[in-house]
């Protein structure tokens, strides 16, 4: 048999501690506002597609489009996209990145806390110099470049190519 408290209710009345209605209300508006804002903002900024290896989604972005223009008159253009060079190798590594500097960019952009002309990071200068010796280890492999203290940093004599001006 159920106990009355003291306000006069049966503690085993469970309708009465249910949020009110207009609570359920605002939380459906501010999900669905956040949703839409959100969903708005990945269609206009083309966010799919950042999801290929279309190098032109690169150019998405206008700081992106000197970069963009110098790799298409560059050496590697035939032979590379912008995701071959600066993503991990492996389905993992390279979904990480782009997750990463996908928010990193949205974000510095949106907010406008990006140089210009654009840098690279330290981590993905990292990962393209990985890429580097990856793809070019047979004419790299004569200079152990992967062992000592410090890998060989290709893009310290080679910071054009790829983006060759």
């Amino acid at each position: 048999m159920p106990t009355e408290n003291r306000l006069g209710s049966s503690s085993g009345n469970r309708a009465s501690m249910k949020p009110p209605i207009w609570l359920w209300i605002l939380l459906g508006v501010l999900v669905g506002g956040l949703a839409g804002f959100g969903g708005f903002t990945f269609q206009y900024a083309r966010g799919s597609s950042y999801l290929s290896d279309n190098p032109a989604a690169c150019v998405n972005c206008h700081v992106m489009r000197d970069v963009y223009d110098a790799w298409n008159h560059g050496s590697h253009k035939a032979v590379a996209t912008c995701n071959d060079c600066h993503t991990p190798e492996g389905f993992l590594g390279h979904w990480k990145a782009k997750g990463i500097n996908g928010f990193k960019h949205s974000s510095a952009f949106t907010l406008g806390g990006f140089h210009e002309p654009i840098r690279i990071a330290e981590s993905d200068r990292d990962i393209a110099r990985d890429n580097c010796l990856r793809c070019h280890g047979d004419l790299t492999a004569w200079m152990d470049c992967r062992n000592g203290p410090e890998p060989t940093d290709c893009l310290h004599c080679h910071s054009g190519v790829g983006h060759d001006e």
